[in-house]
């Protein structure tokens, strides 16, 4: 006769107590982040630029000591010297010179990287500004400005907790397993269903056929941001971007996603829009 008890073997062994801390340290910190993020869109102005700003310092500090080896010191001075010049610029509504000065940047950077590890220190340079600048631009819509944060928030979330739990209940062929060996299709056909239905709760138009579009192509984004950074640290032999946050690694592992999904939905929005409502542009259709 068989035996319908979980095998206690398996419940005491280190690597299921390992997995269970894993997932508690990523539940604390989730809830420490998440609502200073919420908080600092719903107030928004310098707030919600302090903090993005201060974000996108972090990552590129993680993504330069990941990728840039001996170049890190001097491509990271001009990397942060550009970041806090187009966080000044943003601050005064000037979008089109920030952008500038983050060209004239990323010219910088490449001048002063060897050649080895150039594209990667630019490639850099080039991602923290986009987590900068592109949250920024849909803030600044005063009127559809946090519920463009909040519905891009809410499908990366959302994507991000339902492709955990659905990979490891339904499991089955693996998504990229080059790239991320744990997960799966499973997982991600559960995490854009569930990025998806949040994404149009958020907006308040469930039956909205171009937001359900908007919403599933952020929430892909979500996860092709996540297996990029994922290839990057299996490119440099890296478990995580850095041990900032328990639980997590660095930043970098957890906003992968969220810079893919803002970059697309600030796209999107100015494709719609233009600069004068971008946020708009994203939620309303």
């Amino acid at each position: 006769m068989s035996d319908d008890k979980p095998d206690q073997s398996v419940l005491s062994g280190p690597s299921f107590f390992a997995g269970y801390s894993n997932l508690m340290l990523r539940l604390v910190s989730s809830l420490v982040l998440a609502p200073l993020a919420i908080a600092a869109a719903y107030v928004g102005g310098e707030v919600f630029l302090a903090f993005w700003a201060l974000a996108a310092l972090i990552v590129l500090w993680e993504w330069d000591t990941l990728v840039c080896a001996r170049d890190r010191n001097s491509v990271l001075t001009i990397g942060v010297v550009t970041l806090v010049g187009a966080a000044l610029l943003l601050a005064f509504d000037w979008f089109g010179t920030a952008i500038t000065l983050v060209g004239l940047g990323l010219f910088g950077v490449a001048a002063l990287a060897s050649r080895a590890r150039r594209r990667w220190c630019v490639a850099g340079a080039a991602y923290a500004a986009a987590l900068l600048i592109a949250p920024v631009v849909l803030r600044d819509d005063p009127r559809f400005g946090f519920i463009a944060i909040l519905f891009v928030f809410v499908i990366v979330w959302l994507t991000d907790i339902a492709a955990y739990f659905a990979g490891r209940a339904l499991g089955g062929p693996k998504l990229m397993p080059s790239v991320s060996p744990n997960k799966t299709w499973s997982g991600a056909i559960g995490g854009t269903l569930a990025g998806t239905i949040g994404g149009v709760l958020v907006a308040g138009a469930p039956g909205n056929i171009a937001l359900i579009a908007v919403a599933l192509i952020l929430s892909v984004a979500s996860q092709g941001g996540d297996l990029l950074e994922s290839a990057i640290k299996r490119r440099f032999s890296a478990k995580d971007a850095s041990q900032l946050i328990p639980g997590h690694g660095g930043l970098m592992d957890r906003l992968d996603g969220f810079i893919a999904a803002a970059v697309v939905a600030a796209l999107i929005g100015l494709a719609h829009s233009g600069f004068a409502a971008p946020a708009r542009g994203l939620v309303v259709w």
